[in-house]
């Protein structure tokens, strides 16, 4: 009779939160990258998605997970993976006149997901507030990186006149986002009590 011999299979343990937070920055940087893509090509600065992407991935996926995601985009841009604006790669790109930009979406992916993680950005309210915040910070770093490049009052010009109505949209469009996200977890949660 012929006996079959078992080997112990190797087992590979890994923390939940490892393997989760790995699919969130993978499909977070995906999701940026496409945002990246989504612009109206205006000189010298475009008009893109990245912004709201950054908002709305920070405040899901909260302060640490957010600005790991948000970093993780920056390295594959830096290495040459066309993920910004226009296909934009490279640390050329990083350092050009979109770098106050740039430099802020680690910022402001910790700032939203900051008061995401103490639950202080629930209310549509307190949510649009912070994310107009975020919008803001984005703009006032762009501005001062601008006004070193250009001078302030061209810097204010190009980085900030075409770009606010943008933001109030954007941040409305993210509390939108982010309000309908959380109803359907809450839905999902409390059915599957």
């Amino acid at each position: 009779m012929y006996q079959a011999t078992t080997y112990p299979q190797p087992t590979f343990k890994t923390h939940p939160l490892l393997g989760s937070a790995a699919l969130q920055v993978a499909l977070g940087t995906l999701v940026l990258a496409a945002s990246s893509w989504i612009s109206i090509p205006l000189s010298p600065i475009p008009i893109t998605m990245q912004t709201y992407a950054v908002i709305v991935l920070g405040a899901l996926f909260g302060a640490r997970i957010g600005v790991i995601t948000v970093l993780a985009w920056l390295a594959e841009a830096a290495t040459g993976l066309p993920v910004l604006a226009h296909g934009a790669a490279g640390i050329h790109a990083l350092l050009g006149p979109s770098a106050g930009y740039i430099v802020s979406f680690p910022l402001i992916a910790a700032f939203v997901g900051w008061l995401s993680d103490r639950k202080m950005d629930r209310g549509i309210t307190t949510c649009f507030l912070s994310m107009l915040a975020a919008n803001a910070m984005n703009l006032g770093l762009g501005v001062l990186w601008l006004s070193i490049l250009l001078g302030t009052h061209r810097a204010f010009l190009v980085g900030f006149a075409p770009f606010w109505v943008g933001a109030l949209i954007k941040a409305a469009l993210a509390t939108c986002t982010l309000t309908l996200i959380r109803s359907r977890r809450s839905a999902i949660n409390q059915t599957s009590r």
